[in-house]
């Protein structure tokens, strides 16, 4: 009698494991973080969501704010560098004719299309950014992840707005970032608001309304 193909359990190095390990730690803490904000968890809280012991943290990471810089910085160079390179493909097309709503579609759909794409976890680090970013301690792992990024934006805008004061076009970006924040929170309260006509974790709707709003804001302060 003929046997059938036999199952080999294959054997995850240590190496693996660890590796595992962390990535269930850090998104843990991300889910955490994004709930409660650096100073409503602890080791122990990570820990339980896991499932294992607190001092097993403590072999990754020194203590709670590095695990909070490594939950921001593991997920922030891919959405930084998709933003860039979206950034330069439009500043390149464009030419010496950048337009507003061009650059902030390049700015903003970027990075909502890779929440959407990314499902659950990049959601999670979307409210976890929006969280932090008012916060001394996020605040200060955006000018570090995010700086470059947002610079390049107000470089192309100051190109489309050449009449625009430097002020207003920082301002503008100001406002920007609020309302994006805002969005990547996904507080229910346009839900309730709307009677459920609008969802806060409907980013495709958002895509669609975004850049074309903010741009009329920034070409608005021409005008007083």
């Amino acid at each position: 009698m003929a046997e059938g193909p036999t199952a080999k359990r294959v054997r995850r190095t240590k190496a693996e494991q660890r590796a595992e390990t962390l990535e269930q730690i850090l998104d843990a803490a991300e889910y955490l973080f994004s709930q409660h904000g650096l100073h409503g968890v602890t080791l122990r809280d990570v820990a339980e969501r896991v499932g294992v012991h607190t001092t097993l943290l403590h072999y990754y990471f020194d203590d709670k704010p590095s695990l909070f810089e490594a939950v921001f910085a593991r997920r922030a160079s891919t959405t930084s560098g998709r933003r860039m390179a979206a950034l330069e493909a439009y500043e390149a097309e464009a030419g010496d004719k950048p337009t507003v709503e061009g650059a902030l579609h390049a700015f903003l759909d970027t990075d909502l299309d890779l929440y959407v794409e990314g499902g659950e976890p990049w959601m999670n680090y979307a409210a976890f950014c929006a969280r932090v970013s008012n916060t001394p301690e996020g605040a200060a792992l955006m000018d570090v992840h995010f700086d470059p990024v947002v610079l390049k934006l107000v470089s192309i805008l100051k190109r489309a707005l050449p009449d625009t004061p430097e002020e207003d076009i920082f301002w503008g970006y100001h406002f920007v970032t609020g309302s994006l924040m805002n969005t990547l929170a996904r507080t229910g309260r346009i839900d309730r608001l709307s009677g459920g006509l609008c969802h806060s974790d409907d980013f495709k709707a958002v895509k669609r309304r975004m850049a074309k709003f903010m741009a009329a804001g920034f070409l608005a302060l021409q005008e007083t």
